[in-house]
């Protein structure tokens, strides 16, 4: 056995070495970067849904206090039923509730979430991407403007004044707000299963990593093993030359 098919075992081994090492990596490169897609498409996606969350919050506090303004506005129409009451009376009571009107057309029109308009029915849906794999969910806000709660000319000093209309526009913003609780709790539901589906991202990784780490290590052990090897070769080729030569001295 020459030198030169030593080192032609030794080239041969190397390159072997060299390409499933490639081969190894690239395998581990596309795990890896699926895994990083899916946690960071679950981590935007929960980012998402808080914003979204963060929105409905902010409608519903503006429709808490359309519907307190609705209460008081119930109030002083059943005050102004009352047949006792001069007409100076309830023109002050319909003053009253102008104003209580005005303060819901001014809650509809600055209520807004990043330049959104959430309660004046021009932008009231929003499509929110929830999760890694292109789920989403639509999140409305609905529209409580006065024409909408069909308030636009209330006068209860009209003869043909029916209170129904204040009933039925308390009822829609009831309504509006219980809508946007439901969808809070689902998009609540939905941050979970992201949530959930990180940590078991993060305990996959984990195992993932001992794994890659036992291989190293023992690929590691064998390269170590085979260079001993090479080297033992090479050792007893040069004590085999050196034995030649001493022939011929």
């Amino acid at each position: 056995m020459d030198v030169s098919s030593v080192s032609s075992s030794y080239y041969t081994y190397s390159n072997y070495s060299s390409s499933s090492s490639y081969a190894t990596d690239a395998a581990g490169a596309t795990i890896e970067e699926a895994t990083t897609t899916q946690t960071n498409g679950a981590a935007v996606g929960s980012d998402n849904i808080t914003s979204a969350q963060s929105l409905l919050n902010v409608s519903d506090s503006a429709l808490a206090s359309i519907q307190d303004y609705l209460q008081s506005i119930r109030e002083l129409a059943v005050q102004a039923s009352n047949a006792t009451l001069s007409d100076s009376d309830k023109a002050a009571i319909q003053s009253q509730i102008e104003e209580y009107l005005q303060g819901i057309a001014d809650v509809t029109s600055n209520t807004t979430y990043n330049t959104h308009n959430l309660l004046d029915g021009t932008d009231s849906e929003y499509e929110i991407a929830t999760d890694s794999d292109g789920g989403s969910t639509t999140v409305t806000t609905g529209n409580a403007t006065l024409d909408a709660l069909g308030l636009t000319g209330l006068d209860v000093t009209s003869e043909d004044f029916d209170i129904s209309v204040i009933d039925d526009a308390i009822s829609t913003v009831s309504s509006l707000r219980s809508q946007g609780g439901a969808q809070y709790n689902a998009l609540t539901y939905a941050y979970n299963i992201n949530q959930d589906k990180l940590l078991q991202e993060a305990k996959d990784a984990d195992e993932e990593l001992e794994q890659m780490i036992e291989t190293y290590q023992s690929r590691k052990k064998q390269n170590q093993l085979e260079q001993y090897r090479i080297q033992m070769q090479k050792k007893q080729q040069e004590a085999q030359e050196q034995t030649v030569t001493n022939l011929f001295v």
